[in-house]
């Protein structure tokens, strides 16, 4: 291969590389800013992604009840048309809903016309069931680039991703595996001095009646033991707008 081909071969693939990061790892920065976790190492926010989901969203609150915790739902926009009456009973018992747009495409990938149709179509359904406005938004996939960002944002909602899964959506998730992979990367946020957002589902993309128990058990594991360690439970709203 000549050298002027091998070079720009290479520097395709690193833009490639470079790219797909940027869209993609939820810790990055480079397209826009977004909320990843706070400052505070003993800070865990429980996020829950893909509801609302019957009959496991309503048995999480139950379960988050008994541990008097609170946490964050980013909810798809057509299950809460479905739905409305459980979105109803999430906020009132205390968690923050954000958008999850309308049925959860990879808005990378996506037209900008489609991307503030989902935003907003989301919004409406949020704020129909709940009669509120809604301030925070997840990108399914973690899937974003800076006119995503810069369309959320034009909407009021500020975009937040996580620093932790549990990959509890995977065909091997069981409550151990969700259990042992978050607390790991629980172990090695603490060491970097960072508080962990935690990447969970109540629901799935596909449709109502997912089974999510493997994640309920995960988390009837993995609560207590975080808070006997000395852990407190925040909403992503506790650390601010980036």
């Amino acid at each position: 291969m000549f050298p002027e081909i091998a070079a720009c071969v290479t520097g395709t693939t690193l833009g490639a590389g470079g790219y797909a990061y940027a869209a993609m790892w939820p810790t990055s920065q480079i397209f826009g800013r977004a909320i990843v976790a706070g400052g505070d190492a003993n800070e865990i926010a429980l996020t829950f992604d893909d509801g609302p989901n019957e009959p496991y969203t309503g048995r999480l609150l139950d379960l988050l009840a008994r541990f008097e915790v609170r946490a964050t739902f980013f909810m798809i926009g057509r299950f809460v048309r479905q739905r409305p009456d459980l979105v109803r009973q999430v906020r009132s018992a205390g968690h923050l809903i954000g958008n999850h747009t309308m049925t959860h495409p990879a808005l990378v990938f996506r037209s900008p016309a489609r991307v503030r149709a989902e935003l907003a179509g989301c919004n409406a359904s949020l704020e129909d069931a709940l009669g509120e406005p809604v301030h925070y938004f997840r990108p399914p996939h973690g899937a974003r680039r800076p006119d995503v960002l810069r369309q959320a944002r034009q909407l009021g909602l500020v975009p937040v991703l996580w620093n932790a899964t549990g990959f509890d959506w995977t065909e091997d998730a069981d409550a151990a595996r969700i259990e042992a992979r978050l607390a790991g990367v629980i172990r090695r946020n603490r060491r970097r001095g960072r508080g962990s957002n935690l990447l969970l589902h109540d629901g799935g993309q596909v449709g109502i009646g997912q089974n999510r128990s493997a994640t309920l058990a995960a988390v009837a594991r993995l609560v207590p033991r975080l808070m006997a360690q000395g852990s407190r439970f925040v909403t992503v709203d506790a650390w601010g707008v980036p």
